[in-house]
């Protein structure tokens, strides 16, 4: 029987989220500070081909069935099509997926899917020009929006586009969000905003709830929920719009958790296993590995780092503290 990465409460990972950078070229609020942070030195972070021999290990031998790769920014790692391309060598074939920005997808796109990617993330947070500039201190909107064309035309489908409202800034686009993507048939999911910032000035006041949300398009579009299929281990709640087919997702991470489900486990640029999000402790794979770990020994590690998760990220428990590493260096 092939071991399976199972936790003390049952659950059992099989989404593989892997960061290839902690680099990103925009520097959104929620996220970093403008000026960037310390990124990890080129020598601490794993190869391409470490990356690709662990995610083989993850899928040959663990049982995981999805791979994401994500950063930082993903698409800024130079390798990535080789990774893309040697995840989708292996057997059983994973699914294989993409969180990024956007910026240099249209010319990364077609590429991609020929190496393999199935689909894409596109984090797209407004679409007025100005505020993206606000949010993200790049000008770069233009730039996202050619990305999401250039998946969709690559055949990464189903584009989704994540999108995290901020409170006083763009939480009165969500109607528009939303209709931007029904009318270029991409998925969105409004994401609550999570207390990953590497600034760590996230505070529970401040953050749109999965209700107001909902809230602000129930005044514009009809909503009811998607009771076609079990949500299981998906993270979005799903809506049919005006009665479907299309839909919409929201994300309550913190409001509305998710954690009784959870199926991820997660392995940072520079090598660590992380049993979730919220994590306070890692698993070190990489140094284990470069003083001639085998294979199997990197599978028990990986297998005795994931049995020790919590039953919950724990956001909503006064001893909550906010994990040290920001979003950027752990891996969305």
């Amino acid at each position: 029987m092939t071991p399976v990465l199972k936790d003390s409460f049952g659950r059992v990972a099989t989404d593989l989220r892997v960061s290839l950078t902690d680099k990103c070229n925009l520097r959104c609020t929620y996220c970093m500070p403008p000026e960037g942070l310390d990124w990890l030195p080129n020598p601490q972070l794993l190869t391409a081909d470490e990356i690709v021999r662990l995610v083989t290990i993850g899928v040959e031998r663990l049982g995981v069935t999805e791979v994401r790769y994500t950063g930082g920014e993903p698409l800024l790692r130079r390798e990535l099509l080789g990774i893309v391309a040697g995840t989708a060598r292996l057997r059983p074939r994973p699914e294989i997926s993409l969180t990024t920005n956007g910026i240099g997808l249209a010319r990364l796109a077609g590429p991609l899917a020929e190496a393999g990617l199935d689909r894409v993330n596109v984090s797209l947070d407004t679409l007025d020009r100005d505020t993206f500039k606000r949010l993200a201190h790049r000008d770069r909107l233009e730039d996202v929006i050619a990305g999401l064309a250039a998946a969709d035309a690559a055949g990464l489908r189903p584009v989704k586009v994540n999108a995290v409202l901020m409170r006083d800034l763009n939480e009165h686009e969500a109607p528009d969000l939303l209709r931007y993507c029904l009318e270029q048939g991409y998925e969105l999911r409004f994401i609550e905003q999570m207390p990953l910032d590497a600034q760590h000035g996230w505070t529970r006041d401040n953050m749109i709830t999965a209700d107001e949300i909902l809230a602000r398009l129930s005044g514009v579009f009809d909503l009811t929920p998607d009771d076609r299929e079990d949500r299981g281990s998906a993270p979005a709640e799903r809506f049919l719009v005006n009665g479907g087919p299309a839909r919409v997702g929201v994300i309550g991470s913190v409001t509305r958790p998710f954690c009784g489900a959870c199926d991820r486990v997660r392995l940072t640029a520079d090598g660590q296993v992380r049993n979730c999000l919220f994590a306070r402790e890692e698993s070190d794979l990489k140094t284990a590995m470069r003083a001639g770990a085998s294979d199997e020994d990197l599978a028990a590690r990986w297998i005795a780092a994931v049995a020790r998760k919590l039953p919950g990220h724990g956001i909503n428990d006064p001893s909550f503290l906010q994990p040290s590493r920001p979003m950027s260096a752990i891996g969305g």
